[in-house]
């Protein structure tokens, strides 16, 4: 089976990715949107361009998607990319303008021309507004839509990131119950069970499902190479974010 997966460089993408290498399908291409506007119904917005790291040291290429975020339109864009109509040089030079601070590899490879799969793999947990829309597309693509951490509880997911070794990063937060102090803060086994505390007491969702977090995956067990970052915590008031100063392989 070849598959792209749909990758924000976030933890649910991230699982996926591994999920499907377990099945020992031959991912084609990590395929990442990159929104130029500050919303999205349906796209993570902070730190996506660290998916062509990820694509770089897995191996495998890299298909930037450029998207203004405004509704219904950003899945007729990532659409058009997947049957090779969208300019990839111009998204990946718009990608490393936007994310001054990621160091891209001179080994990253870009899809050229029209990629060639069977079905796209997702990391999406509950959302349905998602999961509808890119099934919809696949079929019209002909392409198998995965979607295989759908409905998974929290507590197992968040607990087998934790176990399975991914080095998960919180980069943004936007809750009650989560401070400045969360910026930048890897999930272990201690600040997960921290977090399911908060999680209880706040009335939030562990798994971020609701926007109360973003995160980024620095290693996992299908790269070869980690992530070295670095950055500095903005916070707002009441939500923050983690401005990355730095992003390389290392």
């Amino acid at each position: 089976m070849r598959v792209a997966v749909l990758s924000s460089a976030g933890k649910d993408s991230t699982y996926a990715c591994w999920w499907a290498l377990m099945q020992g399908w031959s991912v084609e291409a990590l395929v990442t949107v990159h929104v130029t506007s500050d919303d999205s119904m349906m796209f993570q917005l902070p730190n996506t361009s660290l998916a062509g790291l990820q694509a770089a040291s897995m191996g495998v290429r890299w298909l930037p998607v450029l998207s203004e975020g405004i509704e219904e339109e950003e899945i007729t864009e990532l659409e058009a990319a997947l049957r090779g109509g969208s300019d990839v040089v111009q998204a990946y030079e718009r990608v490393r303008n936007d994310s001054q601070a990621v160091e891209f590899p001179q080994s990253i490879e870009l899809v050229e021309g029209a990629l060639e799969f069977d079905a796209l793999v997702v990391g999406a947990l509950r959302s349905d507004y998602q999961k509808t829309r890119i099934e919809r597309m696949c079929e019209r693509l002909g392409l198998i839509s995965y979607c295989p951490l759908w409905h998974h509880t929290p507590e197992e997911h968040m607990g087998s990131l934790v176990q399975h070794g991914f080095d998960v990063r919180l980069v943004s937060v936007s809750t009650e119950g989560l401070g400045e102090d969360w910026l930048g803060a890897r999930l272990t086994a201690e600040s997960l069970a921290r977090l399911a505390a908060a999680a209880r007491e706040h009335r939030f969702n562990l798994d971020g499902e609701g926007g109360e977090f973003e995160t980024i995956v620095v290693a996992a067990p299908h790269m070869s190479k980690s992530i070295e970052i670095t950055g500095t915590p903005e916070w707002f008031g009441r939500r923050g974010t983690w401005r990355l100063d730095k992003a390389c392989l290392t």
